[in-house]
């Protein structure tokens, strides 16, 4: 392969047009070619799913000299990336959570790489650090992945991840002394910590072998209890299930430690439940619901009354309450009932219920009490976003987040008891929010389907079609886009841009409905609502496709890819960010199968041509004009595997022969985007915008 594997790079300059073509890197073809149900479908770029291999770093280096070559070469770039640090370099808060005597909370002065975690007696005083992230590693690529504190607040368990992995490795912290002991976890994924007694429970894995710890399918789950002060190899083993080694498994402990339950799943859409009396022996559990046709969350309990949020006879969610001395179906009552909104979380804080609620893709909150009658609203600062709820049942306080796209992340604290909610943290930000507006509008998608999308500009905005305009969805796996403040966003608005976030199906905005027609063999709904906001801001005349970019990442980045290839007309630039792109083989790789109840499978005939029809690495085409695209992608990237990107990339390299920009940029000692360091971060959007300005021909003004 080796000898196949050019890497040669020239970059050549057109003498007759402004514009520029490119000699892309060659990439070696194999002649891999897979039968999917008497349908033969090459692969020729196969060998880059190695993603340890010499040739795929090789590829890998030379892609990047070709794309950071093309970045560097943009006048305004360092300027871009001195604006986005300036407006990027504010401190900022996160919502604080009461353990014990002691207030916690995260803080970044303004760009450390990581946030640190600090604690203190009283809120009025100064926070000491209690954790600091950045001391994990010198180039702060490894973060802070979890964070839990036992019932009796004398040890909190920690994770990392290391360069952006899904993997964990869990420590454990003297809470009085701030010492770490010798207690070393590895081989976590997809856990938390639930603390019992003087231990707490955890997911772990089998050690993968040498080379395949990024990409290898994670099967066999189990749930061992570990024992502060004890070695992993001591740990308790408390639940596997050898005849189903695909399942996932939760573990959860009341939190005043009367009850423990377990929460299984096949895929990322339905969770079965069961729960037993806390205890580590061998007592069998008794199982709510075992089938994996809803979705089962407790939320907490009040002596024995379990309640759990479920969509079960509920597509917009409800809250019920199951008495664990009578757990059979016929005597689960309705705490909250189903309403006309979707119930997004409830909280169990002060002796009371917090519910939030999404309503046309917003946030709302109302407090009931554990009867379910309701007390009064939340009164918000507008539209926007909940940061969720931090507060036990005995509180009387409790604290959270709002945001919107023009109204930075500020922190409130909250009396339960008198519904007063008063600022607690305000940031300061280099950024006039008073200069812009927000409005939401409704648009019909192909199918006369009413699709909600936020708009969001300078006030005053002359609608001439020339302003340049970014929109972003993401339409997959029941998941809410909802308005928030993004730093890189501000910087696109200070340039007169125009943002848009459409609400498209396949999301969770309006419930399992709205999600589930965005899936499988409805995923065409999806890429027709996308495309139906691209078209309508353009009727509308805020731009015109010269001046549409549009962005999206993982399922998102699967969407930019899809709708490129079915209407590259309507776009001036693309960037597909860490993006699912081989949709007949991404079942094969870490998590991937949980992904199917979305997706479908080519293992299915039907499913299989409704994928090809849309997959975008196969649906490349050397007959389409293509819009100026940058994928983005990590090597460390162990939930969307970097070969999606590298073989889409690759593929539209060799295909496409026109004068726009087909390239891809690679993070280094980076993953799916958890835990990236705010320097990498910074550095990634002051890229991707100087591309995009690159493409649309314009050139902004500091």
């Amino acid at each position: 392969m080796k000898n196949l594997l050019s890497i040669t790079l020239i970059v050549m300059a057109m003498s007759c047009t402004q514009q520029q073509s490119f000699q892309y890197p060659e990439t070696a073809k194999g002649d891999v070619v897979d039968n999917y149900h008497g349908t033969e479908v090459p692969d020729p770029y196969r060998w880059l799913e190695d993603d340890m291999s010499d040739e795929t770093a090789a590829w890998v280096k030379t892609q990047n000299e070709l794309t950071f070559s093309y970045l560097e070469s943009i006048p305004f770039r360092e300027a871009l990336k001195d604006r986005m640090t300036e407006i990027w370099n504010y401190p900022k808060m996160g919502t604080p959570f009461k353990e014990g005597k002691l207030y916690f909370y995260s803080f970044n002065t303004g760009l450390q790489n990581q946030n640190i975690i600090y604690k203190k007696k009283n809120l009025g005083e100064e926070g000491e650090v209690f954790l600091d992230p950045n001391g994990f590693s010198d180039d702060g690529t490894v973060a802070l992945a979890g964070l839990s504190f036992s019932n009796d607040q004398k040890f909190a368990a920690y994770g990392i991840s290391r360069g952006g992995s899904d993997w964990r490795e869990f420590f454990v912290k003297d809470v009085e002394t701030g010492e770490n002991l010798d207690d070393h976890l590895e081989w976590i994924k997809f856990s938390g910590m639930s603390w019992y007694q003087d231990g707490f429970f955890y997911t772990r894995y089998a050690e993968p072998e040498e080379g395949d710890e990024l990409k290898a399918a994670n099967i066999n789950a189990k749930i061992y209890y570990h024992r502060v002060g004890t070695e992993q190899s001591e740990d308790l083993l408390i639940h596997q299930d050898e005849a189903n080694p695909e399942w996932g498994f939760g573990m959860g402990v009341t939190e005043d430690e009367q009850y423990m339950f377990l929460t299984v799943m096949e895929s990322t859409s339905g969770i079965a439940i069961a729960f037993k009396k806390a205890g580590l022996d061998d007592i069998p559990f008794t199982w709510l619901d075992k089938d994996f046709d809803d979705n089962y969350m407790p939320v907490g309990n009040k002596d024995d009354l379990l309640f759990v949020l479920t969509n079960n006879e509920a597509p917009l969610y409800r809250l019920i309450g199951i008495d664990l001395n009578n757990p059979s179906r016929e005597n689960w009552v309705d705490i909250i009932p189903e309403q006309g909104k979707v119930l997004e979380s409830a909280t169990l804080a002060g002796g009371k219920i917090i519910a939030s609620y999404i309503q046309d893709a917003h946030n709302a909150v109302y407090v009931y009490n554990l009867d379910g009658s309701m007390m009064h609203e939340v009164a918000l600062p507008g539209i926007g976003s909940l940061g969720g709820f931090s507060g036990k049942m005995k509180d009387k306080t409790a604290f959270y987040s709002f945001t919107s796209f023009n109204y930075p992340t500020t922190t409130f604290k909250y009396n339960i008891e008198e519904n007063i909610s008063e600022l607690f943290y305000t940031p300061e930000v280099d950024f006039d929010t008073e200069a812009y507006e927000t409005k939401q509008v409704f648009y019909t998608s192909k199918d006369g389907t009413e699709v909600p999308m936020f708009i969001v500009h300078k006030k005053g905005l002359e609608l001439d079609g020339t302003n340049p305009t970014l929109l972003h969805a993401y339409g997959g796996f029941n998941i809410s886009k909802t308005p928030s403040f993004h730093t890189a966003w501000a910087v696109w608005l200070e340039q007169g841009g125009v943002f848009a976030l459409a609400n498209i199906r396949g999301g969770g905005e309006y419930g399992e409905e709205w999600h589930e027609a965005g899936t499988v063999l409805q995923k065409q709904n999806v890429f027709d609502d996308f495309i139906a906001a691209a078209k309508y801001l353009i009727d509308e005349n805020y731009t015109s496709s010269k001046r549409l970019a549009i962005y999206g990442g993982s399922n998102g980045g699967l969407l930019i890819g899809t709708v490129v290839n079915q209407r590259p007309e309507l776009f001036a630039a693309a960037i597909p960010m860490v993006g699912v792109m081989d949709m007949l083989r991404f079942h094969k790789f870490t998590i991937g199968r949980y992904w199917t109840v979305d997706y479908g499978s080519s293992d299915e005939p039907e499913q299989f041509k409704y994928l090809l029809d849309y997959s975008p690495l196969h649906n490349i085409s050397d007959q389409k004009d293509y819009p100026a695209i940058l994928v983005t992608t990590g090597d460390h990237d162990d939930r969307v595997v970097p070969a999606h990107s590298f073989k889409y990339a690759a593929t539209l390299q060799e295909k496409y022969s026109g004068n726009n920009p087909v390239m891809i940029r690679i993070n280094t000692d980076a993953g799916h985007g958890a835990g990236k360091p705010t320097d990498m971060v910074i550095r990634e959007y002051s890229d991707v915008w100087a591309f995009i300005y690159k493409n649309m021909d314009l050139v902004p003004q500091f």
